[in-house]
C-alpha cells in the first residue's frame, strides 16, 4: 500500500500540470474503451453477481452490483459529459487590488491524491476515476470484495485508455486485494493520501470516520423526507410522493419517510397508498395513518421508533400524519440524515420557510428527492453526496474535489 501510495503521489504531480486537452482526450478514450469492452465487462460482472447470490446478498445490494449494457453506456456517456465540462483547475476568482498596491486572488487547485472506498457499485470505479482525472487529481480506488471482478475489468479499460492518451497510468490505481487490512492502511497514509471519500453502508463510513488519520468527505445514510403541505397541488403531490419512493429503491436519495399535513391527509392518503400497494411497497405508519387507511383495503403496519431512523433501501415506506408545518420540520430535524428533503406546496411563504429552516445538503420545493444527484445538478457526475458541512456538501462533483490557494501579484512591493 505504501508503494501504491508513492506511485499515486508521483502521478498527482503530473496530473496537476496536465492541460484540459490532455485530460479530455483521456476521458474520451476511456468512454471508447468501455463501449468496446461490453462483453468482457458483463462476463466479469456475472461472476460477481453469482457470487453475491451464493453469499446471500439482498436485492438492494444486487441491484447496485449489476452492470447492465445500459449501465455501461451510461458510464461512457458520463465520461464524455465530464470531458465537456469546464476545467476548474487554474480558475482565478476575486482578483482585486489592495490599498498596498498588490493584487490578491484565489486559484483553484487539485486536492492531490484521493482515496475512494466503496461497496457494490462497479460504476463508481468510472465515476471516481473520471472526476479525479478532470479535477487534476490522482486516485486510489478500493472497491468491495463483492465487486472485485467487475472493478478490475473496469480498471483495465481505464488504465489502457490512460496509457494511450499519454497520462500516467498510476493516476488511477485499483487496490487488487480484498483484504480489509488494505482499507486500514489506505486511511492512515497522510504522506500519500490527501482525502478519503467513503461510499457504502453506514458501518463502513462510521469505521472510516473513526479510524482515519486523513480528512474524510462522507455521508452516513440517506433518510430522505417528502412533506405534503396543506397547500399542496394534488397531482404534484401524488407524482412526487410516488416517484421519490418507487423510481429506484436501492439509492440514497429515495424517500424513506412521507410526512402529510393532517388537513390534507384525508384527501390523499387512500389513493396515494393504493399506488404504493400496486407497486409492492410495504407501508408502516403512525396511529393517524392507520386510522385513515382503515377499511380501504390497503394494509399498513404500526411504525415503531426505529422506522423513522432507518434507511430502508427497499420497497418499505414510513408514513406520519403531522399537525402542520412546524411538526414536519421538527420531525425532519430529529430523524433526517441531512441528505435531501422535499416539500410539496403552492404556498410561496411556506416553501421559503422550509428552505430556511431545513438544514440538509439538498432542500427541494415541488420536485422529487430523486433529483439530488450529480448528473441532475449539472455536475456531469458525482463522487458521492456529502452530508458534512466541510469541505464539500451535497453532490460532490469537480469543484468538490479541488481546493483554493491565494495568489498575490506585486511589482517589487514591500510591506511598510
Amino acid at each position: 500500500m505504501l508503494a501504491l501510495g508513492a506511485r499515486a503521489r508521483a502521478a498527482s504531480k503530473v496530473m496537476a500540470m496536465a492541460t484540459r486537452g490532455d485530460k479530455d482526450r483521456a476521458l474520451r478514450a476511456i468512454a471508447s474503451k468501455l463501449e468496446a469492452s461490453i462483453e468482457p465487462l458483463r462476463q466479469a460482472n456475472a461472476k460477481d453477481l453469482q457470487a453475491g447470490k451464493d453469499n446471500g446478498l439482498d436485492a438492494a445490494l444486487l441491484d447496485r452490483l449489476e452492470l447492465t449494457e445500459t449501465g455501461i453506456a451510461a458510464m461512457a456517456e458520463g465520461c464524455r459529459q465530464v470531458a465537456a465540462l469546464q476545467d476548474p483547475i487554474g480558475e482565478v476568482n476575486d482578483l482585486s487590488y489592495r490599498p498596498s498596491g498588490i493584487q490578491v486572488g484565489k486559484m483553484r487547485v487539485p486536492l492531490g491524491v484521493i482515496g475512494i472506498i466503496y461497496e457494490s457499485r462497479p460504476n463508481v470505479t468510472v465515476d471516481a476515476a473520471i472526476l479525479c482525472l478532470k479535477s487534476g487529481n490522482a486516485t486510489i480506488l478500493r472497491g468491495g470484495s463483492e465487486a472485485i471482478h467487475s472493478n478490475m475489468a473496469v480498471a483495465k479499460c481505464v488504465s489502457e485508455a490512460l496509457a494511450e492518451s499519454g497520462l500516467p497510468a498510476d493516476a488511477v490505481q485499483v487496490v487488487e486485494t480484498t483484504d480489509r487490512e488494505a482499507v486500514g492502511q489506505l486511511i492512515t497514509m497522510p504522506d500519500f493520501v490527501d482525502v478519503i471519500v467513503p461510499r457504502g453502508g453506514k458501518g463502513l463510513i462510521e469505521r472510516i470516520s473513526r479510524d482515519a488519520s486523513v480528512p474524510v468527505i462522507k455521508h452516513l445514510d440517506g433518510i430522505c423526507h417528502v412533506y405534503i403541505d396543506k397547500d399542496a397541488d394534488y397531482d404534484k403531490a401524488m407524482a412526487i410522493a410516488v416517484n421519490s419512493k418507487t423510481h429506484r429503491y436501492g439509492v440514497c436519495n429515495a424517500m424513506e419517510t412521507l410526512l402529510v399535513h393532517q388537513a390534507y391527509a384525508e384527501k390523499i392518503m387512500v389513493p396515494l397508498c393504493e399506488q404504493y400497494r400496486a407497486k409492492g411497497v410495504e407501508l408502516r405508519g403512525c396511529d393517524r395513518s392507520i386510522a385513515l387507511l382503515d377499511g380501504s383495503g390497503v394494509s399498513i403496519a404500526q411504525a415503531v421508533e426505529t422506522d423513522w431512523q432507518t434507511e430502508y433501501l427497499a420497497p418499505i415506506l414510513s408514513i406520519r400524519v403531522v399537525d402542520g408545518f412546524d411538526q414536519a420540520v421538527e420531525h425532519i430535524a430529529s430523524y433526517s440524515s441531512d441528505h435531501t428533503e422535499s416539500i410539496v406546496t403552492e404556498n410561496v411563504t411556506t416553501s421559503r420557510k422550509f428552505i430556511q429552516q431545513v438544514d440538509s445538503s439538498s432542500v427541494i420545493v415541488n420536485a422529487s428527492t430523486r433529483f439530488a444527484d450529480g448528473f441532475e445538478y449539472g455536475l456531469g457526475a458525482e463522487i458521492g453526496i456529502s452530508t458534512d458541512k466541510l469541505h464539500a456538501r451535497g453532490p460532490v462533483g469537480l469543484e468538490g474535489l479541488t481546493s483554493q490557494k491565494y495568489i498575490v501579484y506585486g511589482d517589487g512591493h514591500i510591506r511598510q
